[in-house]
């Protein structure tokens, strides 16, 4: 869904297809899709314009003029007065009257802020929130934009400080969007550029906004497999976000698939196990009734069988949530963690891609990871705790090597080299970007070795160099052990020059090393291979250790 991202070169010459854009080398220019329509829109361009026509009449959600739930494909008067709502939270959206793939997605934003149970169906829950919440956020203005100061600072207002609130709370930071730079914003800012190893001062002027935009909108759950975007029957050798959105139901269903958007031999698979499962024909298409059954008990808070959300810490809810549960405070859970990009089926059900999520939660806060969801866990889902500075248990730094060895000859464009920027939030093909940081943030996660995640090679250096997220910089390379490579030399590993890997060998001045988006050594194409490189070449080299 986002634009090309364009990061750091790989190996020893510039990729044939990563053009630098905006006068910048490495200035990444991947927005979200929820930002990047909001700016179309505030710039006054409709994507697909044409003669303009007027949308329906406003009516009252709660009326009984409108459905129980208004979901995506219906166009009415209804789905005026909600998208008029969702703009005064803050969403800028084109007022049509049309339930599209922009409308979803700022319903879900808006559910997963107010943690209600996050499935893109307006309910009666989410109705009473949007009247109860009022709203009154300028429309969001692109940060990048000529309409925005070069610093947003405490006590600006307007709708440059609506996105930059809305950015702050999709990277999982409790925040309201009202378009005022207040003192909480200010706090909020300097905690992102702390994270992010920022300088802290509390102003967003260029790199800070860059960072905000470090983002993607995953489309695997941006359609709906019932609606008009999707065929009425999806079938094995199909692609694309319907695909996308029928494995993330699966994996909610118990399944274990990549989301890949590719429709292969497993997902075949997994289709039938599940129509088996379920009563139906098992024969692996999905159509009307497979549809509905991967869609049911998954509902608004109480609305389609999932219990309504109850929050973590009311004595309703146990001291620990653990797998296996289902009740009110696993839904609000489930909803919690889509708010920090997990994107699970809201179900109220902790199976197995709950406790999955859980995980990967703990480890990206540092927390103790064991799918245990406790007093710490709870306070980093609602942002109120900074994760503790002893690293998670588990002996993750080695299994580095192990996890990354085993990625060595997996091609550029590949359905499993594309499912390393999930790490990330990235749904690109590794054919569109330079992902060698990438592949690297993927082992990291993989492993649980670090909760660092940068599509940059300055930011793991940079990082480094500071000695956060369990990172330090080593003069005795071992296995194991991350590498940086300058290619331009001057050891600031900036400008577009970069490369990185894991350590595979060491013999004096010469190593190896397993690399993602380097070149094949036999000369066909790229991909994870092995490298031998040296420190007494004419470019510079800084060795990263993970503990």
């Amino acid at each position: 869904m986002g634009r090309p991202a364009i990061h750091a070169y790989a190996d020893s010459a510039p990729p044939r297809r990563r053009s630098h854009l905006h006068g910048g080398p490495g200035w990444q220019t991947r927005l979200g899709t929820f930002a990047a329509t909001a700016a179309l829109l505030s710039a006054g361009v409709l994507i697909g314009a044409g003669p303009a026509t007027a949308a329906p009449a406003a009516v009252r959600l709660t009326s009984s003029s409108c459905p129980a739930e208004i979901v995506q494909g219906q166009k009415s008067g209804c789905v005026t007065e909600l998208q008029q709502l969702l703009n005064a939270h803050g969403a800028g959206l084109q007022v049509d009257g049309e339930f599209g793939a922009n409308t979803y997605y700022a319903v879900r934003e808006y559910q997963a802020a107010t943690a209600i149970a996050v499935d893109g169906r307006v309910g009666p829950q989410t109705k009473s929130k949007l009247y109860a919440t009022g709203g009154s956020a300028p429309a969001p203005v692109n940060l990048m934009s000529s309409s925005c100061p070069a610093n947003i600072v405490k006590g600006n207002k307007g709708g440059c400080v609506t996105e930059l609130q809305r950015l702050l709370r999709h990277h999982g930071y409790s925040i309201e969007v009202d378009g005022d730079f207040g003192a909480g914003t200010e706090s909020t800012v300097r905690s992102f550029q702390s994270a992010h190893g920022l300088s802290v001062d509390g102003q967003v002027g260029t790199n800070t906004k860059r960072e905000l935009y470090d983002t993607d909108e995953s489309p695997s759950t941006g359609l709906d497999l019932r609606s008009a975007s999707c065929p009425a029957n999806i079938v094995e050798g199909q692609t694309g976000g319907c695909v996308a959105t029928l494995q993330a139901l699966l994996n909610g269903k118990g399944q274990h698939i990549g989301v890949d958007g590719e429709f292969g031999p497993q997902t075949l698979a997994a289709v039938k196990a599940f129509q088996s499962a379920s009563g139906l024909s098992a024969d692996g298409e999905v159509g009307p009734n497979t549809k509905t059954a991967l869609y049911s008990n998954i509902g608004g808070g109480g609305g389609n069988g999932a219990p309504a959300p109850v929050n973590l810490n009311s004595g309703s809810c146990p001291n620990e949530i653990v797998k296996g549960q289902k009740s009110g405070c696993v839904t609000e859970l489930q909803s919690l963690l889509n708010h920090h990009g997990a994107d699970l089926a809201v179900d109220g059900d902790f199976g197995s891609l709950t406790d999955s999520a859980v995980r990967d939660f703990q480890a990206e806060k540092g927390l103790s990871v064991d799918g245990h969801v406790g007093p710490n866990t709870k306070a980093a889902l609602y942002g109120a705790v900074a994760p503790p500075s002893s690293p998670p248990p588990g002996g993750g730094y080695s299994k580095i090597l192990s996890v990354a060895s085993a990625e060595v000859g997996t091609t550029e464009g590949s359905a499993r080299a594309n499912s390393y920027g999930s790490a990330v939030g990235l749904s690109l093909s590794t054919n569109d970007y330079a992902w060698c940081a990438t592949f690297v943030s993927w082992v990291g996660k993989q492993t649980g070795a670090t909760s660092y995640r940068n599509t940059y090679v300055s930011g793991w250096v940079k990082q480094a160099r500071a000695g956060n997220y369990h990172l330090s910089v080593t003069s005795s390379p071992q296995p194991g052990d991350i590498v940086a490579y300058d290619w331009n030399g001057g050891n600031d590993f900036t400008g577009g020059h970069e490369h990185i890997g894991i350590v595979r060998t060491v013999s004096g001045s010469s190593f190896t090393a397993v690399e993602g988006n380097t070149g094949n050594p036999n000369g066909s194409g790229e991909g994870v291979y092995i490298k031998n490189r040296s420190t007494n070449s004419n470019y510079d080299v800084l060795f990263i250790r993970v503990r």
